[in-house]
């Protein structure tokens, strides 16, 4: 089969596509057709050796994935070969940039209906972030107001429907770019950060600040004031500490997104319900996954892309 790997880190032309052994699925795994993977800056940080995650070379990068149960390990029930499927896949193991993949039986759900299975790939790591980051670490309900920052980027367009649907008030922030998609994702008020100061530009304090920018430590220390005190700061940029304040019982927390087949199940359902909208922004073929990696690592990749085999 052909797939996308690296077996040592390094930078993007570390990736090479070519034929490699197709896999058999143990017990309590299946074998997915896959239909696409989709990109994660994770990825490479993993292929780079930045991220402390411990991979077995050569690795198949790829955690995201959707595709059709193509055989089934022992002990396995509940699925049925041709199941339409996504899973989020565990990070130490091999992913879903191949034409198969194995998962764990477990980690794998029905697909939503109302969109391309191939779409449906950019769904299970970054809706999962949005809402552990919300209601797990930031403990969002009702009535509470909300601080997204980076609102424009893909988890951020998540966290705004999910919010929205908790009835949360939205303060987001986005650069002109992205102010309109992050309006229609429900936004009760956007703030242009490349024109305003934060902290002049809110009208009260929230009750939970998420962090979805790579802002400078300095920035987000001064953040925090636009925090109520015993409110909460949630972030998911685990390169550099989330900051609190103690002073006011302003709690600090980082999200280390996991996989919850039950809570993908429910996201699924939100999707078929026309609560939470998928967007895929680009498309492309396996052969190109490298090239994709070397505009990852310039930072020049804006939404999400699926990569099709």
């Amino acid at each position: 089969m052909k797939a996308v790997q690296f077996h040592e880190v390094g930078g993007p032309e570390v990736l090479q596509y070519g034929e490699v052994e197709q896999p058999t699925p143990a017990a309590g795994q299946v074998r997915l057709r896959v239909a696409a993977s989709a990109y994660n800056a994770a990825d490479n940080g993993m292929r780079a050796g930045f991220l402390p995650i411990p991979i077995q070379l050569p690795h198949v990068p790829g955690y995201d994935v959707s595709g059709t149960v193509d055989a089934i390990g022992e002990g396995v029930t509940g699925l049925t070969v041709g199941d339409a499927v996504i899973a989020f896949l565990p990070m130490d193991r091999d992913g879903g940039a191949a034409e198969y993949v194995i998962a764990p039986a477990d980690a794998v759900v029905a697909a939503p209906t109302s969109i391309p299975l191939a779409d449906a790939a950019a769904l299970p790591s970054v809706a999962l972030t949005a809402w552990q980051a919300l209601f797990d670490d930031g403990r969002l309900t009702a009535g509470q107001r909300l601080l997204v920052v980076g609102a424009g980027g893909v988890v951020g367009k998540y966290a705004v429907q999910l919010a929205k649907r908790a009835r949360a008030h939205v303060i987001a922030t986005a650069s002109p770019r992205s102010a309109d998609a992050v309006r229609a994702a429900g936004a009760d008020q956007v703030i242009d950060h490349t024109d305003v100061d934060l902290l002049d530009a809110l009208d009260g304090q929230v009750d939970v600040l998420l962090n979805l920018a790579p802002i400078e430590p300095e920035q987000f220390a001064a953040d925090v004031a636009a925090v109520r005190d015993g409110g909460v700061v949630v972030s998911t940029t685990a390169f550099m500490a989330t900051p609190g304040d103690e002073s006011r019982d302003v709690r600090a927390a980082t999200v280390f997104v996991l996989p919850n087949r039950e809570r993908l199940t429910e996201l699924v359902a939100l999707v078929d319900d026309g609560a939470l909208t998928v967007e895929v922004t680009r498309r492309i073929p396996l052969a190109e996954l490298p090239a994709l990696h070397a505009e990852g690592a310039a930072g020049r990749i804006a939404g999400k892309v699926i990569v099709l085999p």
